[in-house]
């Protein structure tokens, strides 16, 4: 059976695939920002209730599986993911102490996909898609 949350007044399975990417989609996911990443993801995610039940950081984009409760619209908790990212980032790695207008880290907008009853589907591709892209390359090349 299913494991449904609760509000007050609701019984809820809210799971969403997202896909994010850097500005002008260059590869700045790497080393020591790779790994810090999920920490920042699950964390921010959890300032809204949300969790992040399966991710996948590849070079050029952000992958996941995230439950959203029903209160919270999916653009707010994504929004508030990439933003409060971009800013520690922004703090953390690149020295800054304000954020100047006109910096992003992140492009605009986002890919979103309700789950349903697909979970195991989507969850797979997510773990195993950095595989996947190396084969397709493999194959594209002709090798």
């Amino acid at each position: 059976m299913k494991e449904y949350q609760s509000l007050s007044h609701t019984r809820w399975d809210c799971k969403y695939h997202i896909v994010f990417i850097p500005k002008r989609r260059k590869k700045r996911i790497f080393g020591a920002l790779r790994k810090h990443f999920g920490e920042i993801f699950h964390e921010l995610a959890g300032h809204r209730e949300s969790k992040i039940i399966e991710g996948h950081l590849m070079s050029d984009h952000v992958d996941m599986c995230i439950r959203i409760p029903p209160k919270y619209a999916v653009a707010q908790v994504v929004g508030d993911i990439k933003g409060k990212s971009a800013i520690h980032i922004a703090r953390k790695f690149a020295g800054r102490q304000r954020n100047f207008t006109g910096e992003n880290f992140w492009a605009r907008g986002n890919f979103v996909s309700t789950v349903g009853l697909d979970e195991n589907m989507v969850r797979a591709y997510i773990r195993n898609q950095e595989q996947e892209d190396e084969r397709y390359d493999q194959i594209k090349l002709g090798v």
